[in-house]
């Protein structure tokens, strides 16, 4: 019986050491993001359908891509929501063309969306990846603040800049260190029911 209550009380001390540095990663985002002078890289909320987009789809045509289920709305509303709650102020909103991307920040709510080409989907534009990395990183590297810049992209440009492909509706935020990387401060969920 003793072992049998050793092993779960150290399992369960395993489990809470797993569990307090990604609260402590979450902590570190929301100081960073309510302190100003940050990026926010957030995935475009839940687009089922694998990934890419279907054969012959046009950005000028949101029928043909893949666009947010009613989950990613509402995750997207939510999201927009906590930053808010939060007291995040964002200077700049930034979206990938894609439908939805843009989908996902104006249901952010958080300001007038502007759409940037070279956040546009790395898995899709593959043979431009390159470009479109050091595009992002140019615009990262520039933001000065003093508040949020807000950027909704997809995840293989995320994991381009930090190495990282985050959840659907997820927000790494990022600080543009002096030799010009891309240092990854700390992630946030989307919020829980």
């Amino acid at each position: 019986m003793r072992r049998l209550v050793r092993h779960s009380v150290l399992g369960l001390l395993g489990w809470v050491g797993m569990l307090v540095p990604a609260l402590a990663d979450e902590t570190a985002a929301w100081a960073a993001l309510r302190n100003g002078s940050h990026v926010a890289l957030m995935r475009h909320a839940e687009a089922p359908g694998g990934a890419g987009d279907p054969p012959g789809f046009r950005l000028d045509d949101c029928t043909t891509q893949r666009n947010l289920s009613a989950k990613g709305r509402a995750d997207a509303q939510a999201v927009g929501q906590k930053l808010r709650v939060k007291g995040v102020a964002v200077a700049k909103l930034l979206s990938s063309p894609w439908c939805r991307c843009v989908d996902t920040a104006r249901l952010l709510d958080l300001g007038p969306v502007e759409v940037e080409p070279t956040f546009s989907n790395a898995f899709v534009l593959a043979d431009q990846r390159r470009a479109l990395t050091a595009g992002a990183k140019a615009i990262i590297t520039g933001w000065t603040g003093p508040e949020t810049l807000l950027i909704v992209t997809h995840g293989a440009n995320i994991q381009a800049l930090v190495g990282f492909n985050p959840a659907s509706g997820e927000i790494v935020v990022v600080v543009a260190a002096p030799d010009g990387a891309i240092r990854e401060i700390g992630r946030i969920p989307v919020p829980g029911p």
